[in-house]
């Protein structure tokens, strides 16, 4: 076990993070970079030339696979006699968020992220071999996962035949016996989204319905034959990769959200002549706010009022924010599902790939209010990130004279109506 402040070329230990059968994860920092990293170190029991090759095959591999959900690789060398791998460091892992209830719009997030790290992999004829929730890597305030650990990866063929590697909880029938396949990673990637839906991991012989089924019926028929066809015991029953199984979760996802928006509310009774107090305070939210926020979405989880812009609920706390309904963009991006521009080359809402510009025509909005310090491009209030060069928007936007700065990301908030702060989904302090 190295100790807190050893050097190892650049890198300075700070603490221990995980440890596994063949190699620990430390949390150092980079004395040239000047940032924290993820190192992943082989034990010196198991320094052979057998467990190196395999060290450097993870590195060829990660190196092969540029997706927002897959960890990247930062650097891979041998210091000190010791192969380490330098990996971005994350704020924990899914499997730390498991011990407590995950709202839904989460769960259709994360599951959305793992299938389509996994669908890319395959694409590349990847095969994980070790899909569990410690391998999925929080970023971005708990708002994105990312596949992580492709140590024991298989470059798909007509047949392989490998070891039973792999964590027993999330492991195929087939994969067990030594025959894993991207079916094999369908199976342990719907067991991952049985789990977090329902808190309960199902066991063997994966009798359908599994305990827990009960939870999962309010995300739908549709979503329900999504997990039951990927969590069959015979493999040529399941999905035959991640890339068809996303395209059904997806559509699944789709029909849920709409059932969802359109679902009528329910009326409450009340005595004439009393007032719905929610409704008199939304009231007079709206008026304090006037245009500077447009709470004409809803969030999935409590159905009140939000902001497309917002990344987390201000009423239920709900992160990772998907707002329902009709945007005043004429486009989504297709990881955050936010509206965006069509000259916009980048998201304002989320670090995502590029994703244009789809025009060549620069439009004028009256929502912009200032300039990028870094390209001078227009922003519309709370961006993230500029829609132009991608830069990380520092400015604190305002809303209003009684808006009071968050004490976590110092963006305005209205705790006399807001529990939780919707840029970050700090708790408030009324």
């Amino acid at each position: 076990m190295l100790r807190r402040g050893q050097r190892m070329g650049k890198y300075r230990i700070r603490k221990r993070l995980a440890q596994g059968g063949f190699a620990d994860v430390y949390r150092a920092h980079d004395t040239v970079e000047g940032v924290d990293v993820a190192l992943k170190i082989p034990l010196r029991s198991h320094v052979d030339p057998r467990m190196l090759d395999a060290f450097r095959h993870e590195a060829r591999l990660v190196t092969r696979l540029e997706h927002p959900n897959i960890l990247p690789l930062k650097n891979a060398d041998e210091i000190d006699g010791r192969f380490v791998i330098a990996y971005p460091l994350g704020e924990g892992a899914l499997a730390d968020r498991l011990g407590r209830w995950l709202p839904l719009v989460q769960v259709l997030a994360y599951g959305e992220q793992l299938l389509s790290a996994l669908a890319h992999a395959h694409e590349h004829r990847l095969i994980h071999c070790d899909i569990k929730p410690e391998n999925m890597i929080l970023f971005g305030e708990g708002t994105r996962i990312r596949l992580a650990d492709f140590g024991i990866a298989k470059v798909a063929a007509s047949t392989i035949t490998a070891s039973a590697s792999g964590t027993i909880g999330y492991m195929a029938p087939e994969q067990a016996l030594g025959r894993p396949s991207a079916r094999s990673d369908v199976f342990s990637a719907g067991l991952v989204i049985y789990r977090m839906a329902t808190g309960v991991l199902p066991q063997w012989p994966f009798d359908w319905p599994p305990p827990g089924y009960d939870r999962l019926t309010r995300y739908g028929p549709e979503f329900c034959e999504v997990l039951q066809r990927a969590l069959q015991v015979d493999a040529r029953r399941r999905y035959r990769d991640a890339g068809q199984m996303l395209s059904a979760y997806r559509s699944a996802q789709r029909k849920l959200l709409r059932r969802r928006n359109t679902k009528p509310k329910e009326e409450t009774p009340r005595k004439e002549g009393h007032s719905d107090w929610r409704a008199v305070r939304l009231r007079q939210l709206r008026r304090q706010l006037g245009q500077r926020l447009q709470l004409s979405h809803e969030c999935l989880s409590c159905q009140q009022p939000v902001d497309e812009r917002m990344q987390a609920c201000p009423w239920c706390g709900t992160d990772a924010l998907v707002p329902v309904g009709e945007s005043t963009f004429p486009q989504q991006c297709p990881r955050c599902e936010r509206g965006v521009k069509l000259d916009w080359s980048y998201c304002a809402w989320c670090y995502g790939p590029k994703i244009g510009p789809q025009s060549s025509r620069r439009y004028t909005d009256r929502r912009y209010a200032l300039g990028c310090t870094s390209c001078g491009g227009k922003l519309i209030p709370f961006s993230r990130y500029c829609p132009w060069c991608r830069v990380r928007v520092r400015h604190r936007w305002a809303l209003g004279k009684k808006g009071r700065a968050c004490t976590r990301c110092d963006q305005p908030v209205l705790p006399e109506f807001w529990a939780y702060c919707p840029w970050c989904g700090d708790g408030l302090i009324r």
